[in-house]
Parts: structure tokens; sequence; C-alpha cells
């Protein structure tokens, strides 16, 4: 399934700025990077139980915000791309 995920993170202290961190650091290990706060992560639902609960796990509910899109496996007819820094193709051929 592809989900989009975006975060805001309090980052006025060290504790924010290392949720921050930790954050961009999960999303990274199942995803790209689309935009500071946004990644887009291919996953299968056992990964996505992982990554939510370590979303979860890592963010401060009261000083932070998660937001996840679930936009399916239809997803390439529901994302549009328009500017610099287009987006790799996560499910396209991988050369090593």
């Amino acid at each position: 399934m592809f989900v989009l995920v975006s975060y805001d993170v309090k980052t006025e202290d060290g504790d924010g700025r290392r949720r921050l961190r930790r954050i961009a650091k999960a999303c990274r290990d199942y995803g790209q990077r689309v935009q500071y706060s946004v990644f887009e992560c291919i996953v299968d639902p056992a990964q996505w139980t992982k990554l939510r609960a370590r979303l979860l796990r890592e963010m401060n509910s009261e000083e932070d915000s998660l937001r996840f899109y679930f936009l399916g496996s239809n997803w390439q007819r529901r994302v549009e791309h328009v500017g610099a820094k287009p987006a790799l193709d996560l499910e396209g051929p991988l050369v090593i």
C-alpha cells in the first residue's frame, strides 16, 4: 500500500529536535522524502503496523502531529508532481 506520511514536530527545545530526527529516520527507513516533512512509503500491512507504532512511540502527542494519507494500490493516478526534484519510482527497477 502507498501511504503518504507528514508530520509537524515542535522543535523549540532539544527533545523536540531529537524527536524530529527520530521520526524522519523512521520514515526514511520505509520510504523516501518528497518534502521536508513529507514521506512517500510503499509498505505491506506488517511494515505499516511497525512504522505506525514506531512513529506513535516517537512523537509527543501534546506537541507534535502526524498525518497519514492512504492512497491505495492505484496511487500513481492520484499523485501529480510539478517542479524540481522529481521523486524516485519506488516500485521501479533497482540498479545496484
